[in-house]
């Protein structure tokens, strides 16, 4: 399953826009023009893709480090 988010909130005169796919038994996969914020939402990145975990298990959360397949 694919998300389009489009215009959520603007850095530097640009919409963010993102594309969220679920993988099946894996992490969601985030591409595009997004940003990523921590908990206390005072640091931020701006990758071009990312996999967030959604099992659990990564030693690197939010992150997906791949142990699901373990």
């Amino acid at each position: 399953m694919k998300v389009n988010i489009s215009g959520m909130e603007e850095k530097n005169g640009k919409k963010s826009q993102a594309i969220i796919e679920v993988i099946d038994f894996g992490p969601l996969k985030i591409t595009g023009n997004f940003l990523l914020k921590d908990l206390q939402r005072n640091k931020e990145e701006s990758p071009a893709e990312v996999n967030l975990c959604r099992c659990g298990k990564s030693g690197n959360k939010p992150y997906c480090d791949e142990s699901h397949k373990k």
